[in-house]
């Protein structure tokens, strides 16, 4: 019943959200206690919203002007990233334990940042807390940027009167969170990227430099190798529909996108299918291991129950086949099981990770052999990684070797067998 009035606040909260009015950036100047002359930007629903923060601060407000919005809406430059996040909660962190008040912090954390859309983002955050609110409520807010698992933390540390901790604890687990996950980017984006470029050079070839042998070899007046017929009929046809490839790729992948975002079962699908890739699967496979441990150990020292836990832990585990299991454990805990027998019940967790939860669980120090779990399988996850990249390069040097090698062999070939008639 806990469980589900926290849910049912947290909803209500967003929903609060959702409704509130936008925000804009003012350019303000006023008189300080002293009579001199200040000046700054802030955040905020309206100009009279702006003056009563201002005389709250003891500033007289002489001038507010609303900043003026760029034509083509960016202006704000490159957007709010994950990275970003974790930088700002690490920065936050470091302020609060060095004993920088809060609003001061979000002040100059924000005014120094070089983004400006980080630098909106954290100076709302600060007119909200200013306002009245608390740190969690005004960061929820801001749904976009920070989910429920960081406002929940943020909210466990307000209750307890332990928010510096928190917020050192939070920048540790969104730190190792990036670190995992660009690990996993760099083990998909380096043998894509190579593919393309292979792709992109055979096209070339076959658009350009063919047809001009192809003009060198109708002189010739003798029968072509077979090879050679073959990649000249590539060639045709690819001089003929290159704007079909091109246009079906770049529409193929947009409509890939358009129904992933729109269909859930098709991400299920596709995330399941995933773990089943050679190599990239057991990477994967860690990976989920590893961000379920993390959360589940960051969320349970934090004092969160056990079964709100688990429910962070499946949203952050980025794999449905993972989710699923984790929904799972969390039905058998709820019932009264032990969190090692559910996880053993599902199939999908090493027997490893699952005898350390149990002895985790027998010695009172779950969150400790969580932590342990999630070292371990980060470590291996960038093990893999790098085997990965290691075992990639020769096995990419030959893909590339055999499809322009190949297509340059199809061009001189003929060239060779004049040479031996002659």
């Amino acid at each position: 019943m806990a469980v589900q009035a926290i849910k049912k606040e947290r909803k209500t909260t967003q929903r609060k959200a959702a409704k509130a009015p936008k925000q804009f950036s003012f350019s303000w100047e006023g008189a300080d206690k002293k009579g001199q002359r200040v000046k700054g930007e802030m955040i905020s629903e309206s100009p009279a919203i702006v003056k009563a923060h201002l005389r709250k601060q003891g500033i007289s407000p002489i001038k507010v002007v609303k900043k003026a919005q760029p034509l083509f809406g960016g202006g704000k430059g490159k957007p709010v990233n994950a990275s970003d996040i974790a930088l700002f909660s690490r920065q936050i962190a470091t302020m609060m334990k060095a004993g920088v008040p809060l609003v001061q912090s979000f002040d100059i954390i924000g005014r120094g940042n070089e983004k400006p859309s980080v630098q909106d983002l954290l100076l709302g955050v600060k007119s909200d807390v200013e306002a009245g609110n608390t740190l969690a409520e005004s960061l929820r807010k801001q749904p976009k940027y920070f989910d429920d698992l960081f406002c929940d933390l943020v909210e466990a540390g307000e209750q307890s009167g332990s928010l510096e901790g928190m917020l050192d604890r939070i920048a540790t687990y969104k730190e190792k969170t990036e670190a995992l996950k660009s690990k996993i980017k760099k083990a998909l984006t380096y043998p894509i990227a190579v593919v393309v470029i292979a792709v992109v050079v055979t096209a070339i070839l076959l658009v350009k430099v063919v047809p001009q042998f192809q003009e060198v070899f109708q002189s010739f007046g003798a029968d072509l190798p077979a090879f050679t017929l073959m990649v000249i009929s590539m060639s045709e046809f690819m001089q003929e529909y290159w704007w079909m490839f091109l246009f079906g790729t770049i529409g193929f992948f947009m409509l890939h996108k358009q129904l992933l975002l729109k269909s859930k079962d098709l991400r299920d699908r596709e995330d399941k299918l995933l773990l089943k890739v050679p190599v990239i699967g057991a990477i994967l496979h860690k990976a989920a291991v590893a961000r379920y441990a993390r959360t589940l150990s960051t969320t349970f020292a934090a004092g969160v129950p056990l079964v709100e836990a688990l429910d962070s832990a499946a949203g952050a585990s980025g794999n449905a086949l993972y989710r699923d299991a984790i929904l799972r454990i969390r039905d058998d805990v709820t019932t009264g099981m032990q969190m090692n027998l559910a996880m053993q019940s599902t199939g999908v967790f090493p027997n490893m990770v699952v005898q350390m939860v149990a002895i985790g669980e027998e010695s009172g120090s779950i969150d400790t052999m969580l932590s342990k779990i999630a070292d371990i399988y980060e470590q291996e996850v960038d093990d893999a990684v790098d085997g990965l990249s290691a075992l990639l390069e020769p096995l990419i040097m030959a893909v590339l070797g055999i499809l322009i090698g190949g297509l340059i062999v199809a061009m001189y070939l003929p060239i060779f067998q004049l040479g031996g008639v002659v």
